[in-house]
Parts: C-alpha cells; sequence; structure tokens
C-alpha cells in the first residue's frame, strides 16, 4: 500500500471523490439540477410556443391558399363574363354594320329609282316634244287657215294627253 499513496492517479481519485462531497454537501448538484430542469421547461415551452406557431402558420396558409382559390375562381368568372361580352359587343356591332349596309344600299336604291324615274320623265318629255314639234311641222304643212289651226291645237293636245 505505500506505493499507493506514492501514485499521482490516487491522489487525483482522492481529490474527486472530496470535491464530490463537498458539492453534495453544498447543494451543488441541486443547482446543477434545477437549472437542467429549468433549461428543460424552458425548451419544453419554446417546444409548445414553436407548435402553436406552426399550426397558426398552417392554418394561415389554408386561409391564404382559400383565398387563392376564390380570387382564381374569380378571375376565370370575370373572364368567362369578359368573353361573353365580347362575343355580344361583336355580334351587335355586326348587325350594327349589316343593318347600316342594308339602309345604305335601300337608299342607294331608291335613289337610283329616283333616277331612273326622272330620267324617263325627261325622254318622255323630250320624246313628247320631239313628236309634238314633229306633228305640227306636218300639220303645217297640210293644213291652211282657221280651220287648219283648231285641227292642229286639238291634235297637238290629244297627243299631249297621250305622252304624259
Amino acid at each position: 500500500m505505500p506505493h499507493l499513496f506514492a501514485d499521482p492517479e490516487f491522489w487525483v481519485a482522492v481529490a474527486f471523490v472530496i470535491f464530490l462531497a463537498l458539492a453534495t454537501w453544498f447543494g451543488a448538484f441541486k443547482a446543477l439540477v434545477n437549472a437542467l430542469d429549468q433549461r428543460g421547461s424552458r425548451i419544453a415551452a419554446e417546444l409548445a410556443e414553436a407548435k402553436r406557431l406552426r399550426e397558426e402558420a398552417q392554418a394561415l396558409l389554408a386561409s391564404y391558399e382559400k383565398r387563392r382559390q376564390e380570387a382564381e375562381g374569380d378571375a376565370a368568372a370575370i373572364i368567362a363574363q369578359a368573353k361573353v361580352d365580347a362575343e355580344r359587343l361583336a355580334k351587335e356591332a355586326e348587325e350594327k354594320l349589316a343593318d347600316f349596309v342594308s339602309r345604305r344600299q335601300q337608299a342607294a336604291e331608291q335613289k337610283i329609282a329616283r333616277a331612273e324615274a326622272e330620267a324617263m320623265t325627261e325622254v318622255r318629255d323630250a320624246a313628247a316634244e320631239a313628236a309634238i314639234r314633229a306633228s305640227e311641222t306636218i300639220l303645217r304643212g297640210r293644213s291652211k287657215g282657221e280651220k287648219g289651226l283648231g285641227v292642229l291645237t286639238k291634235s297637238l293636245g290629244e297627243v299631249m294627253s297621250k305622252l304624259s
């Protein structure tokens, strides 16, 4: 055993045992256990807070996802309505254009008909005028005197009434 007291490892072990005894005597282990318990409680509280925040974030994410889907649905409805409105407006514009073209065509046809009627009237008037002059010339050459003038006037009146 004398050899045991000369060994430095023995004295380190003795010092360690004395240190542990003194630490136990003064309550160092209690303080260490309390500090570890407090730290464990703080970590558990932080974990609970993190879990609560995670659940809150998931609820918020679900809410935003629902809003996004609603917004996409609203956007699709707006686009569909815009397409319907555009088609309706295009159809209305096409109908208005067709109506405008039809009215313009009718106006042009009426104008042509009036021009034809005026031309026919002018041609009739010119033909009547020419026929009257020709008749007058022929009848003057054939009839002389008062009696001839009366027949001429009567004949011209008949020609005018028939040509008009």
